[in-house]
């Protein structure tokens, strides 16, 4: 690639009010208002004063500014460019928005998940985001009882300033606020965020997750389209706790979570018979096409446990424990130095988990809670999009920001599943690349707007799918 004319012969000038810069915002902004996004945020919020007025609309203003790419406030005025005025309108200025969340309280974010929630709903009836979830795990179809995974964990979102309220430093060592997540992953899409709760950068990972796991869990079961679709909630260490588990057994979901390796657990394990390990696919496993086995230094066991045995017979629930092992590389090291050790020495990762072992046997169980990684991944792509930053000092403000990050983040990911199942998997910033950033001119005849778009973009068919699906057929023009 060249230019074609010399960078001398090259001007610009910012002189065009016909055209914008995301097109892909029509379908999209049109998706949300046949899901009712407006209209949710004008029934649930409740926020005071002249900053308050006509919330829906500035919902929708602030989640599409996001869609659109904005990571601030001031970047909000993405929106406010060349056409977009025919395009939309009661488009607000970015001080109005900045006004409108500073005026937020605890109790109207807390509206605002409602409104997450309702959404998030009324998404899964408009799209085919939900329409397979249950319908097996990851790899694998297990006989009887299905799984669906919902994914429990938090992230640190770095701030600076002085003056940002609730900043701290948290277990990363780095001053920013701490949000927790819970996500719900089907088994041929990517995840979507189900709840939301951000908290001060010092606090416990643990903290709140009682109450986010249970609204969770019932949001979950409103979402399966299978009512015998059995929930399965990972989780890692931090998170293992009476409040968290209780509040996931409770809903009628599994769990699984990493456990620390306590006394209890060294004991459990240390009664583990060596003919109970079963070597297990890893990440240098080799698959031996004559035994038909995998050739790893992994291996994987069980035994009955009992979660908080310590404490009251009604806090105590009874499960398996599932233990992975694999060689200490620190005592590989020390042979490799002359150093032998009289025997192998193993480092072991637990994890508890009320699955039924038909479904989800040792094995699959040890595979399926591995996969709960796949929550950082949320993680990573709201931090390279919409929470990039949190642009406020107020506390309210920053939480309710990222509430309409995760709206914005569902959003898209629903348009992507209309337009093409393959982009549904996508990341947020590819499904924008492709689907919403596309530049555009706006034209009008006999009382028809016309967007005229790149020829040749990559992705036309998946734009017109979007298009078609959320705003009906497009009129033919003649050429």
């Amino acid at each position: 690639m060249r230019l074609c004319h010399t960078v001398g012969r090259t001007s610009a000038v910012f002189d065009e009010p016909n055209l914008v810069s995301s097109a892909g915002l029509v379908p999209v902004v049109a998706l949300a208002e046949a899901a009712g996004l407006r209209d949710l945020a004008d029934e649930h919020l409740s926020v005071p004063t002249d900053k308050g007025a006509n919330a829906g609309l500035k919902v929708a203003s602030l989640v599409g500014g996001m869609v659109a790419g904005a990571d601030s406030i001031d970047d909000m005025g993405v929106l406010r460019h060349g056409g977009m005025t025919r395009l939309f309108a009661w488009v607000y200025a970015p001080s109005t928005l900045g006004s409108f969340l500073r005026a937020f309280t605890f109790g109207h974010v807390r509206q605002l998940d409602a409104v997450a929630a309702r959404f998030l709903v009324a998404l899964a009836g408009l799209t085919a985001l939900f329409d397979r979830v249950g319908r097996g795990v990851d790899v694998f179809e297990p006989a009887g009882r299905r799984y669906a995974l919902l994914d429990v964990d938090d992230t640190v979102i770095e701030v600076h300033g002085h003056r940002k309220q609730g900043a701290g430093f948290g277990y990363t060592r780095v001053r920013g606020l701490n949000a927790l997540l819970a996500t719900l992953t089907t088994a041929t899409g990517a995840p979507v965020i189900v709840a939301q709760r951000l908290r001060k950068g010092s606090c416990n990972s643990s903290r709140g997750a009682k109450r986010l796991i249970g609204d969770a869990v019932k949001l979950s079961r409103r979402l399966l389209v299978d009512d015998d679709t059995k929930l399965l909630v990972r989780m890692d260490s931090a998170f293992y706790g009476r409040g968290a588990v209780h509040a996931a057994l409770v809903g009628g979901a599994d769990v699984s979570v990493t456990l620390r390796l306590d006394t209890a657990v060294r004991r459990a394990i240390s009664g583990v018979g060596e003919d109970a390990w079963t070597t297990v696919e890893y990440t240098d496993a080799v698959f031996d096409q004559t035994t038909g086995q995998w050739i790893s230094r992994a291996e994987v066991a069980e035994t009955p446990f009992i979660a908080f045995a310590g404490g009251k017979k009604t806090d105590q629930v009874p499960g398996r424990l599932v233990v992975r092992r694999i060689p200490d590389f620190n005592a590989d090291q020390h042979r490799a130095a002359g150093q032998n050790t009289l025997f192998d020495v193993w480092r072991f990762h637990a994890f508890f988990t009320t699955a039924e072992p038909e479904p989800l046997d040792t094995i699959a169980a040890d595979k399926t809670h591995r996969g709960h990684a796949i929550i950082e991944q949320v993680h990573a792509d709201l931090k390279s999009s919409a929470l990039a930053h949190l642009p406020s000092s107020v506390f309210a403000a920053n939480a309710a920001w990222l509430v309409l990050a995760v709206i914005a983040f569902n959003l898209t990911r629903a348009a992507a599943s209309i337009g093409d199942a393959e982009l549904a998997r996508a990341t947020t910033p590819t499904i924008r690349r492709k689907l919403i950033a596309i530049p555009g001119r706006v034209a009008t005849s006999a009382r028809r707007v016309t967007l005229h778009l790149p020829r040749a973009w990559p992705w036309e068919q998946a734009w017109n799918n979007l298009l078609t699906r959320v705003c009906g057929p497009p009129s033919l023009i003649a050429s």
